[in-house]
């Protein structure tokens, strides 16, 4: 029963490669304007968190309206206000958030790196555990790159990275959407 399920969803995919094609040509193009001018698209990448920090803190604010009791209402509506006016702070000063997002950034890389590097140590008897350890330290290394460069590559790195992500995940959907036509 499980295969013929697979071999439907499969046809369904088959069905609308080009869809996937177009998609990924569409991620690919947006991609190639994010990398023609990083500044703009780290302005961008700000812009976007700071509309989901807006969308968030107003719908704390909303949920602080519908708890009881006084001590429920003051903590949902100080995250509101916190996140909305974080959310206000990216918009009214794109260039300090990104700067502050680079460096919220930087540590998180190292943070992970040093996880990773943790977890494939713990896993050494196994198989492809030195794959893991690796990752991590590329992962410390590209974080201390970042901090390291910090304030002034706040200016470009969100925008880099946006426009990275937007080439792999347009480059994947071409390559799969011409994967499950055959």
């Amino acid at each position: 029963m499980a295969d013929a399920y697979e071999q439907a969803s499969l046809q369904e995919l088959r069905v609308k490669w080009g869809w996937f094609v177009a998609l990924g040509l569409l991620l690919l193009a947006c991609s190639l304007l994010a990398f023609a001018n990083l500044f703009i698209a780290t302005v961008v990448s700000v812009y976007y968190v700071g509309i989901l920090m807006l969308l968030g803190g107003v719908v704390y604010l909303v949920h602080a309206f519908q708890v009881r009791g006084w001590e429920h209402f003051l903590s949902w509506a100080l995250s509101g206000l916190l996140y909305t006016l974080a959310g206000l702070f990216a918009f009214l000063n794109p260039l300090l958030a990104s700067a502050a997002f680079t460096l919220l950034l930087a540590v998180a890389l190292v943070v992970a790196g040093v996880f990773r590097v943790f977890v494939g140590r713990r896993m050494k008897p196994g198989k492809g555990w030195g794959w893991i350890v690796f990752s991590g330290v590329v992962t410390v290394l590209a974080g201390c790159v970042v901090w390291l460069g910090w304030p002034v590559n706040s200016l470009w790195i969100l925008g880099l990275f946006l426009a990275v992500d937007l080439f792999f995940q347009g480059w994947t959907l071409v390559v799969f959407g011409f994967g499950v036509r055959t």
